[in-house]
């Protein structure tokens, strides 16, 4: 089926994107209900094996622990509502797979995969898949710049400039205002010559200078700290400075200081379209034609330090509240994090490189043919997880916050996830 392209890769806020990045609404096709698409796939209770994928030679194979994989439920109504709004939302928002992971400390756990991981053979959608995060790869590079504070070896408030030649008014942005996505630089990905580039081959390799130098063409779009402006360019550059101050690649030192004390077994920064399997199918309509593809191989380098990661359900849980409580970091630093800041939509404020959703802490993340989204309740020591194999959007909003939307209106309702705006 013809879809009209969203664009809003390019354009668009890769967080809470209902509310941060209206898009064109897109109509979708009807599938069967109860949890089974029209390829099949039913309903995969995670609850009953919640074992890591296979190693992918680059991180330690060994398996979650109980404690990563309670056996209690929710109960059976509670666990029947959101089996039938997961079910819905996949639905109405035609997404081929869902992977749910919720954990109530006191109340029980919920973990689910449903649909397919692979329209074309109906191969099942289950619980322990690698999946690209997108956006969520923020969190991870802004922890890392936030160690090097930690270090001594960096201010928050130094400018660009001390660091990385050529960017625009780099004088006068800090690091500060580009975690905050408050620098007033433009948005490399809202390019049109970058993003006919990407689009015309979604297999080619960037390099960080070659992404930022699309977005240096332009004139900033405001003075630095002034407003609210989420921008791709902010986090590349944070990447660059990680590199220039550690003297390592970004690789290695997230792998050092973030992955690894972190014990993320099943989290890596990929080396161009590297995808370690087991792995779902990715399918978007970000395409020049506007016809849906098959994503699954595209070439994330663009996104980088901004959103080329990858990640499992159990990886992300653990990752949630080491985020959201600053677990590598001193409690002065992390206080600096939370510090979030309106954005211009009500019931969304952004810290460095973290948000705030009406009480939920983390980030979500969007790349051609998955979505994601990873928060903590530190009320309640609440974490879910939502992880999607499509990036099409549904009635104009990225269909992971529906999800994460629908699931914490059953299970917080004075926390709701992406709180609809009350009408005037």
């Amino acid at each position: 089926m013809r879809r009209t392209p969203s664009r809003r890769l390019f354009t668009a806020a890769l967080l809470v994107a209902s509310v941060l990045a209206p898009m064109t609404a897109i109509p979708a096709t009807a599938v069967n209900a109860a949890g089974v698409d029209r390829h099949g796939g039913g309903p995969y209770d995670g609850n009953r094996h919640c074992g890591a994928p296979h190693d992918s030679g680059r991180h330690d194979g060994n398996r979650h622990g109980e404690d990563e994989c309670p056996q209690n439920g929710l109960g059976p109504k509670l666990t029947a509502r959101l089996d039938k709004a997961v079910a819905d939302v996949r639905r109405d928002a035609d997404i081929p797979g869902v992977i749910v992971g919720l954990w109530m400390p006191g109340k029980g756990s919920y973990v689910r995969a449903t649909g397919v991981a692979d329209t074309a053979t109906g191969r099942p959608m289950t619980t322990d898949p690698y999946m690209r995060i997108g956006s969520e790869t923020k969190t991870f590079t802004v922890t890392a710049l936030l160690q090097l504070v930690d270090d001594g070896r960096i201010r928050l408030d130094d400018p660009i400039s001390k660091y990385i030649r050529g960017v625009p008014g780099g004088k006068r942005i800090t690091l500060r205002h580009l975690a905050e996505m408050r620098s007033g630089l433009f948005p490399y990905s809202a390019d049109a010559d970058f993003e006919h580039d990407l689009l015309s081959d979604p297999g080619r390799s960037f390099t960080p200078r070659e992404v930022l130098a699309y977005g240096f063409k332009h004139k900033n779009t405001f003075k630095p700290g002034k407003q609210f402006q989420y921008s791709n360019s902010n986090l590349v550059l944070l990447g660059l400075v990680i590199e220039k101050v550690s003297g390592h690649n970004l690789v290695d030192f997230i792998d050092k200081r973030v992955l690894r004390p972190s014990h993320l077994r099943h989290t890596l920064f990929p080396l161009d379209a590297e995808f370690p399997e087991p792995h779902p199918r990715g399918y978007t309509n970000q395409t020049l034609s506007g016809e849906v593809e098959d994503s699954t191989d595209w070439n994330p380098s663009w996104a980088w330090a901004a959103g080329a990661m990858i990640s499992n359900l159990h990886d992300l849980r653990r990752w949630a509240k080491i985020v959201a409580t600053g677990t590598l970091l001193s409690p002065q630093t992390q206080k600096e994090r939370l510090k979030t800041l309106p954005t211009g939509f009500p019931g969304t404020n952004y810290g460095l490189g973290i948000f705030e959703s009406d009480g939920w802490i983390g980030h979500n993340g969007s790349i051609p043919g998955y979505e994601s989204v990873t928060v903590y309740l530190p009320s309640k020591k609440a974490t879910l997880v939502v992880l999607l194999n499509t990036d099409i959007s549904y009635e104009g909003k990225e269909p992971s916050s529906v999800l994460a939307q629908k699931i914490t209106e059953i299970v917080t309702p004075k926390n709701i996830y992406d709180r609809p705006v009350p009408p005037r």
